[in-house]
């Protein structure tokens, strides 16, 4: 399924109907495993070891800002992102982003608007000393509870 997940920074749906069309996928092929026909989805992705398609989609794009804030990316994090400065922060982790003002909504499907309130709401224990450690500490993040759909 990499191919639904793949530049999910450029193109991610917002409409509800479009996150699920593209969930359906996963669940179309999920079912048309050995035996698995008569489970549903929610079961399917627990035998699998698989998690939602959008999940993933949020856990490559939290992936990618940490690519961008620490380096790792031949992106400059400034061209995207709105750094707190760290004697602002109240609570959570220590790098918060902040979003900028628009005059009008066009820009609130962008990937530099719709990542910072997922960011900023990464559990005060997300570990950010190295990508692989950051992957294993969002492994059980709940993103629904944070996302605007």
């Amino acid at each position: 399924m990499p191919l639904l997940e793949v530049n999910s920074q450029v193109w991610s749906p917002d409409l509800l109907k479009d996150i699920g069309q593209l969930e359906a996928v996963q669940c179309r092929f999920t079912k048309t495993l050995l035996a698995m026909h008569a489970i549903n989805y929610p079961e399917r992705l627990k035998l699998l070891g698989l998690e939602r398609l959008e999940d993933r989609r949020i856990t490559a794009d939290v992936l990618f800002v940490y690519k961008l804030l620490f380096g790792l990316s031949a992106l400059q994090a400034d061209n995207f992102l709105y750094c707190v400065s760290l004697h602002v922060l109240e609570a959570n982790h220590p790098y918060k982003l902040s979003l900028p003002r628009y005059s009008t909504d066009v820009r609130k499907c962008f990937f530099s608007h719709r990542i910072v309130k997922i960011w900023n709401e990464l559990p005060i224990h997300t570990d950010f000393n190295s990508i692989t450690s950051c992957e294993r500490a969002l492994a059980g993040f709940n993103f629904t509870a944070c996302c605007d759909f």
